[in-house]
């Protein structure tokens, strides 16, 4: 049975502004709950690494690395914290004869693009299990087509991704009257890179298919188990349009760091090798986030305020020690701002 992703809607209006302002007021945690371990049916929830929002129709995706990849749909996200969410279905991601998908995929980035959904598959250096872009069907969770990173990300000696780190995070750059571009960054430094510097691949949507570039590479903390888990565009009609990356780091036997930082996003003819430093950095465990594996990004709805949010959600690796929390944001905003749109 098909079953429809998202039915249509007309284009919602443009949201406000998505960044505090000034950046030093930060973000107010606003909204937080607990997503069920387990379904109507009993089978387990939960690996949730990535998300993407609807506000006309308050529908939020969830994308699952659970083995083969899944997608769980889920309504009331404007009432989060108050009212449980409502599931409303699950899509299963599977292969055809034209584009086999591996038994075992690790899909960790998503965009929602049309009739397609794009994801990136994180790898572990092996034939096995690649890391990959990946393009399905949205109506029947069927994969249209895998495409190969470049070159310089592939295992190699001393060279390409570190197993299981990476990429990621997926983001949509729309660019009006231009080709639309997917950006894409590793989790970790590649083997043959600097420490604490990640590279920004970008998939220009060409009609023929995307087409793999270098951007830039964004410098991240120093030190061991810092990665970067999503991506999202910010102001991308504005005059400086900016990068969201959501940083997070690991230290046994339980300590967890998130940090949600600003970059410049790199223009035509930027430096492929340049290191963009953040422009601005939060400690989202600070402002209030329970300390978990936060993996995924997405614009949320617009409060009665008229302020924007950023919906985030963990991915509990299916492990009794961990949750699968939501947790909605909102940036905090003070004279003399600029007025919101």
């Amino acid at each position: 049975m098909v079953v429809p992703l998202i039915a249509s809607s007309p284009p919602a209006p443009p949201p406000p502004p998505l960044l505090p302002c000034p950046a030093e007021a930060g973000w107010e945690l606003v909204a937080g709950a607990r997503l069920p371990r387990r379904g109507a049916d009993g089978a387990p929830l939960g690996g949730y690494s990535a998300a993407s929002y609807r506000r006309e129709s308050d529908v939020l995706l969830l994308l699952s690395d659970a083995p083969r990849g899944r997608v769980d749909a889920w309504s009331g996200v404007k009432q989060l914290g108050r009212v449980p969410l409502r599931p409303l279905f699950q899509l299963e991601l599977k292969g055809s004869p034209q584009a086999p998908l591996p038994a075992e995929i690790d899909a960790e980035g998503l965009v929602v693009l049309g009739e397609q959904l794009w994801m990136a598959s994180e790898g572990r250096r092996s034939a096995a299990r690649p890391a990959q872009l990946l393009a399905f069907e949205r109506s029947s969770g069927q994969l249209r087509r895998a495409y190969p990173l470049p070159a310089d990300w592939q295992p190699a000696p001393g060279r390409g991704l570190e197993a299981n780190q990476g990429p990621e995070s997926l983001a949509l750059w729309r660019r009006p009257g231009r080709t639309h571009v997917l950006l894409m960054a590793a989790e970790s430094p590649l083997q043959q890179d600097p420490p604490a510097q990640v590279r920004l691949l970008g998939w220009s949507l060409e009609p023929t298919g995307p087409q793999a570039r270098p951007l830039a590479r964004l410098a991240i903390p120093a030190g061991k188990g810092w990665g970067v888990t999503d991506l999202l565009v910010v102001d991308a009609s504005g005059p400086s349009p900016g990068l969201l990356a959501l940083l997070r780091r690991f230290q046994a036997p339980a300590r967890w760091q998130v940090l949600l930082a600003h970059y410049p996003l790199p223009g035509e003819g930027a430096d492929p090798e340049a290191a963009l430093e953040p422009i601005q950095q939060w400690d989202l465990i600070a402002a209030g986030l329970p300390p978990d594996n936060w993996e995924a990004l997405t614009p949320g709805p617009v409060r009665a305020d008229g302020r924007p949010t950023l919906l985030l959600a963990s991915d509990d690796n299916f492990s009794a020690l961990q949750d699968n929390h939501l947790a909605l944001l909102a940036p905090r905003r003070s004279q003399p701002c600029p007025p919101q749109r």
